[in-house]
């Protein structure tokens, strides 16, 4: 039976693994977005759908990573035992891994084993039913990077998905940090990953004029904050972090790259894909995970902003950054790089958070060469990363269905 261990109870992250359109770990990783080298590019997998451009994860080999079993995961749940063998691997000698009964995963995904759906639903429609792979099911739902995670680990404790769109990264790093606050499990490997670069997605997206049409230059296509912005570029990957409690990891002599120490969700309940106009509940989201962790706004120095190039939510999204902080507080979107990851995006931009808080550096927004009105205000970091010491840092997502999700990191 799970008791509140301590709600005032620090919980940190000791391990990242990354597999983003940046690079296929951690470091490469964050090394481009702090050189702020843009992913974009054409995408033969989407050469029927209006946009064919991407950013894509490059040169990605799940068999060699992972062996033969990664032939029975979608492309989302290969991304994401990729990243959590890295986490796992990085924050070194984790307890009680291969019988564990008190560790968890929690995954979020905005489109799971999309990849999968689409590519059953083309054999159907081609040669019939029989055509149809015996384990589209259990590949293609959403709680399948899940549980793949947990029994590559051997692990017991609470497993599952959560899915709030493009917050569902964040919300499933705040879910985690719930679960070992309140004692159900003693480690939680925690984060997010989609494979959505499929021609329906690219498709339907361009139908509601999400996308951007800079096919002739996709090299600027990702442009957050930009007043010539025109839409995202689709991104895949994932990000997993392992997360405990920091008497725990101070115990084990693990170092710890942040704590996490507030983190809130809240609901537009306004309409099926635009924010509320007047951003108040994104604002309300930002406001509790500060509230929770006793932080005042002024004192955090850097917001990794959720801005995905899109003309209506950076607008709004910069209206409750300059409501909440003012004008000092460093601003960026590392999705000029990454492009928007879907359901991963939340956790790979709390990994970058984690790693700016660490390294003391703030990577800068791509392609941000002149800054739309409503973010003009804002203290962006553009073409080169700020070497400063962090000491605080927001990390903010959002998505389709009004999901507002925003976590809290600072210095161990």
């Amino acid at each position: 039976m799970s008791r509140l261990v301590s709600a005032s109870e620090s919980v940190v992250i000791t391990g990242i693994g990354m597999i983003t359109p940046a690079g296929n770990n951690t470091t490469s990783s964050w090394a481009a977005v702090c050189d702020g080298t843009t992913r974009a590019a054409p995408d033969a997998r989407l050469a029927s759908s209006p946009v064919t451009l991407s950013c894509a994860v490059p040169d990605f080999d799940p068999v060699a990573l992972l062996g033969s079993g990664a032939r029975r995961m979608d492309r989302f749940t290969q991304f994401a035992v990729a990243a959590a063998q890295e986490a796992v691997e990085d924050s070194r000698h984790l307890p009680g891994f291969g019988v564990n009964l008190r560790a968890g995963v929690v995954m979020g995904t905005a489109f799971g084993g999309v990849g999968t759906w689409e590519e059953q639903a083309q054999r159907l429609a081609a040669r019939g039913s029989r055509a149809v792979h015996p384990l589209t099911v259990p590949m293609g739902i959403g709680n399948s990077a899940a549980s793949a995670i947990a029994a590559r680990f051997g692990l017991h404790g609470p497993v599952f998905a959560v899915t709030t769109a493009c917050a569902a990264g964040t919300t499933a790093l705040g879910a985690a940090a719930d679960a070992l606050r309140w004692g159900q499990c003693d480690v939680a490997l925690a984060g997010g990953a989609d494979a959505a670069v499929t021609p329906v997605v690219a498709s339907a997206f361009d139908k509601i004029g999400a996308l951007s049409r800079r096919l002739d230059h996709p090299g600027s296509a990702s442009r957050p904050f930009d007043r010539q912005r025109d839409g995202f570029v689709l991104g895949e990957g994932a990000a997993v972090l392992v997360l405990e409690r920091e008497s725990d990891a101070r115990a084990r002599g693990a170092v710890p790259y942040a704590r996490v120490l507030g983190h809130a969700s809240t609901c537009d309940a306004y309409h099926l894909t635009s924010p509320e106009p007047s951003g108040r509940f994104a604002a309300l989201a930002v406001r509790e995970a500060l509230d929770r962790a006793g932080v005042t706004a002024g004192e955090v120095g850097y917001v990794n902003a959720h801005a995905t190039g899109t003309p209506e939510g950076d607008a709004v999204e910069a209206r409750v950054i300059s409501e909440v902080f003012g004008a000092s507080v460093m601003v960026s979107s590392t999705k000029g790089v990454t492009g928007h990851m879907m359901g991963a995006a939340g956790a790979v931009e709390a990994a970058f958070s984690a790693l700016a808080v660490h390294h003391g550096i703030v990577p800068p927004t791509a392609n941000l060469d002149e800054p739309d009105p409503a973010a003009a205000p804002l203290n962006l970091v553009r073409e080169k990363a700020q070497h400063v010491g962090v000491e605080l840092a927001v990390s903010n997502s959002f998505g389709f269905g009004g999901h507002n999700s925003t976590v809290l990191l600072g210095k161990p």
